[in-house]
């Protein structure tokens, strides 16, 4: 299994990309969202996936691995196959699939070529709660303010502020400036309740 291919641009498309790594040329289909991505200088790296059936070896190509993420989890989907998941991020963003799947959004799915309203549901049904998690842990492990966001809590909390209007007002300031410590962070949030 392939994770990146890094190479050459041979020929760009809307649809396939040719890229040349170690004098191999690797035809991989792309989707719209990462052809507009794609630099148009000669040097590319695309997260790869890869569907081997009977007949074809095929590799599919993404700007970034939350668009591979989505991918793999449409074509999980039964009655969606690798090109209609192509089309689905063709016609909409990456962001706009996730928001469409999460709010249970079925007729920004049905405009997309090919996508009728069973189909459409089908997809918010077996998705829903499941398609962007990944983004959304990456921003809750992205920094270890976690622990001061808890502290700073802790700390308003047992001064007599209430949990909500202290948890904004804190993450307010962690938002603001990351490096803080639960002291500074305490002492901000009491200027500001």
């Amino acid at each position: 299994m392939y994770d990146y291919i890094e190479g050459e641009i041979v020929e760009k498309t809307p649809t396939f990309i040719v890229i040349d790594t170690g004098n191999i040329g690797y035809f991989i289909n792309i989707s719209l969202n990462t052809f507009t991505r794609v630099p148009d200088r000669n040097h590319c790296k695309l997260f790869i996936h890869q569907i081997i059936r009977e007949d074809a070896h095929l590799l599919f190509g993404f700007v970034n691995k939350q668009e591979r993420e989505i991918f793999r989890q449409l074509i999980s989907v039964s009655g969606i196959g690798a090109n209609t998941a192509r089309l689905i991020l063709s016609s909409l963003t990456p962001d706009d699939v996730v928001k469409a799947i999460n709010e249970g959004n079925v007729y920004l799915l049905k405009s997309v070529k090919g996508i009728g309203i069973k189909t459409a549901q089908r997809v918010i049904v077996d998705l829903k709660g499941k398609v962007g998690k990944e983004a959304d842990m990456a921003e809750i492990f992205k920094t270890e303010s976690n622990t001061i966001l808890e502290e700073s809590l802790s700390a308003l909390v047992h001064l007599g502020f209430t949990k909500s209007l202290a948890d904004k007002v804190v993450r307010q300031i962690l938002t603001e400036k990351k490096d803080q410590s639960v002291e500074d962070v305490v002492k901000e949030a009491l200027k500001r309740l």
